[in-house]
């Protein structure tokens, strides 16, 4: 499973903090816990006001470069500071976020062509978040059809069918796996994404909602999730998961990330 570290986002109370006084101590040490912790991606978002939104962003990719060679997940609302930001970038990495919304995938896409930079598609439009999983295949469809008059092929886009919280939508999770079926289905090379905290969002005793939800979506092919790398329950869920489904042959991956002491007690 590819994962991308979430712990760098200005929306996290003390990121934030940390982005307005420019704490470049504090942003180094985020990087390089979720680095040890085998990130295969960093989530690199600004999560400021807009008028902010640019050099914030601009500050966070170059200390992030300056601490690793971890390949970015370049975070923004807006298409035009994601294509500001990405030549700052000294490698390809994915682009979060385009969506059915407004122009994202016109201004985006262009910038995608000739290069090997992904992108996360989100299943919403300008009408909003849809329920019904005929609209989010509908939407991830489209999304797709634009990409490839870019040459930007399936397997470059990782789709998020955006999981509703589970206190609000009782069939969130089914209407979730059943987006993530069909629309590799339709596209078996396309990757699937999800922001996994989403679905326990309203719920008590949320850390158990997340875990059991990504076994769940790993069973129907997510690819990735953007996550709390330094959550050794989580982060154990998903080695014990590919195991029994059968994707970590003699289960090594596990046997060796518990050696290795990222999962398991800690070792004192």
């Amino acid at each position: 499973m590819i994962i991308i570290g979430e712990k760098i986002n200005g929306a996290i109370p003390s990121v934030g903090e940390a982005i307005k006084k420019r704490d470049r101590a504090f942003i180094a040490n985020l990087v390089k816990l979720q680095v040890e912790a085998g990130v295969d991606y960093l989530d690199v978002c600004a999560g400021t006001s807009p008028e902010e939104e640019l050099d914030a962003l601009t500050w966070l990719i170059n200390i992030v470069q300056e601490e690793t060679d971890c390949p970015l997940c370049v975070d923004s609302p807006d298409p035009r500071i994601l294509k500001a930001v990405l030549p700052l970038c000294k490698k390809p990495g994915i682009i979060n976020s385009v969506s059915g919304e407004g122009d994202k995938c016109d201004v985006i896409f262009p910038v995608m062509r000739g290069n090997e930079w992904s992108v996360i598609a989100l299943t919403c439009d300008n009408d909003g978040i849809p329920m019904e999983t005929d609209k989010k295949v509908q939407i991830a469809v489209s999304i797709v059809e634009k990409a490839a008059a870019y040459n930007i092929s399936p397997d470059r886009i990782y789709i998020d069918p955006l999981v509703m919280s589970l206190a609000t939508v009782n069939d969130s999770m089914l209407r979730f796996m059943e987006a993530v079926r069909r629309i590799k289905q339709l596209y078996p090379t396309i990757k699937t994404t999800s922001g996994l905290s989403n679905i326990s969002f309203g719920m008590p005793y949320r850390k158990v909602i997340n875990q059991n939800f990504l076994t769940l979506a790993l069973s129907v092919g997510m690819d990735s999730a953007i996550v709390d790398p330094t959550n050794r329950d989580l982060v154990a869920t998903i080695y014990a998961a590919e195991a029994l489904l059968g994707r970590d042959p003699h289960c090594r991956r596990y046997n060796k990330a518990y050696r290795a002491g990222k999962i398991g007690p800690k070792k004192v």
